[in-house]
């Protein structure tokens, strides 16, 4: 089991950095064609990107998990899948319809000026309608990891990760078409994963059933419930974005903003590691769950917990080792404030991490166990409630600092609230 456990979550890891470069590509192009003003437009609809992942991760994930247990008791999960297809096109609906009449509204509301909404309209405009992409590759890669073809979800997740990289520089350089064509290319990504994992769904070790049942609210509702930590999960780094550019925007103005742009980018990658580690471990968990396998569950948390520490003293080291590198691939204007700015914000933002990578796969673990209140509240916790009290009370206090602080505020203070929750509810956790 231990083989295996390995083998899921180094696969999944790999996987979820493929994904996480879909942004992280467009970050460098970016900041080479526009420089701050681009980052700090990207920056902008970062939390965009956010909720859409958010919906697409809590159906797809939770489907998937609801899909490892049922089928490990013997239950029917021939719908499963297409279930959770209808429901996260249904759900993309209004963000495609916002993309083709709304989208300087909807850069307005975010906080871009006159300036930055003409910079960024178009590459929100096809960000958005192509909403189906996103929302559903997390349907075809969870259930390809949650039926034993995690290295199919790696294969995708990387394809369309070097497609993003490649075709972001054609269309935006020798092509001309700027932010529109690294918006196209992003697009286009998540299709060219969902390809790659197609190719298991037709092979002869494929158990995930395609059959079609009239949608049912209360199957998809009990798939989200255990899809709810991936969805605040996702939507943490929406709703992050959103405070801290408010914030930012006040005492460091666009430049401020753009500094961010770099340390959320990268945060994406560190973000994409524990995300990654939970995901691949979730398939196990739950198949041993839903077998009644109390010991190897177990055996799979602590494993789980100490890779984390190992990945979480890993990242801190490299954010202390590599700031104005890691900088630098985005700053190629060598704008000294820019840097300035997020060379102090890199280092105090990635100590967050020190807590991070425990927390989500906490949560991840009380999903995959259907132990919903301490994954909801964990998740509420680490999402919205923590990080919005902090970030406002510490910017109160130390200005810029205090914004960059109220990560690791939050983490800490969400990852003593998951633990009182479990240990006061006499949670397995704590049991031998």
């Amino acid at each position: 089991m231990r083989k295996q456990f390995f083998h899921y979550t180094i696969q999944s890891i790999a996987g979820m950095i493929g994904i996480s470069v879909y942004i992280l590509a467009d970050t460098f192009f970016i900041s080479v064609h526009s420089g701050a003003d681009g980052l700090a437009v990207l920056n902008l609809i970062l939390p965009v990107y956010g909720l859409v992942y958010a919906i697409g991760a809590m159906i797809g994930i939770g489907s998937a998990t609801r899909y490892s247990i049922d089928k490990a008791q013997q239950k029917n999960t021939s719908f499963y899948f297409t279930q959770s297809i209808f429901w996260t096109l249904l759900c993309s609906v209004p963000f495609i319809l916002t993309g083709i009449f709304l989208p300087e509204k909807f850069l307005g509301l975010l906080g871009a000026n006159q300036h930055l909404t003409e910079l960024g309209k178009n590459y929100l405009r096809i960000m958005l309608i192509a909403t189906p992409f996103f929302m559903t590759n997390y349907t075809f890669t969870a259930f390809a990891r949650n039926d034993q073809a995690a290295s199919r979800a790696m294969a995708g997740a990387i394809s369309g990760s070097l497609f993003n990289i490649v075709f972001d520089y054609i269309f935006m350089f020798p092509m001309g078409l700027g932010l529109s064509g690294a918006a196209l290319a992003t697009a286009v990504s998540p299709a060219i994963t969902m390809l790659v994992c197609t190719t298991h769904f037709h092979s002869s070790k494929n158990q995930v059933g395609f059959h079609w049942e009239t949608p049912s609210f209360r199957h998809i509702l009990s798939c989200c419930q255990l899809g709810i930590s991936a969805f605040v999960g996702e939507l943490s780094s929406a709703i992050t974005t959103i405070i801290f550019n408010m914030l930012i925007l006040d005492i460091a103005g666009n430049v401020g903003v753009a500094a961010y742009g770099v340390i959320a980018n990268l945060s994406l990658v560190a973000m994409s590691i524990f995300n990654g580690l939970a995901q691949g471990a979730q398939p196990l968990i739950s198949q041993n769950y839903g077998m009644r396998k109390t010991e190897n569950v177990r055996k799979l948390l602590k494993w789980s917990i100490l890779c984390c520490l190992v990945l979480e003293l890993v990242t801190v080291a490299l954010s202390f080792g590599f700031t104005d590198t890691f900088i630098g691939i985005f700053n190629k204007e060598n704008n000294l404030q820019l840097l300035n700015y997020a060379h102090t914000g890199l280092q105090i933002y990635f100590l967050g991490f020190l807590f991070a990578g425990i927390n989500i796969m906490l949560v991840a673990y009380f999903s995959a166990t259907v132990s919903p209140l301490p994954a909801i509240i964990g998740s509420l916790m680490r999402g919205f409630i923590a990080i919005a009290i902090s970030a406002v009370v510490l910017s109160k206090i130390l200005g810029l600092n205090g914004v960059w602080g109220s990560f690791l505020s939050s983490e800490i203070i969400t990852f003593l609230v998951i633990l009182f929750l479990a240990k006061f509810n006499h949670h397995r956790i704590f049991k031998k």
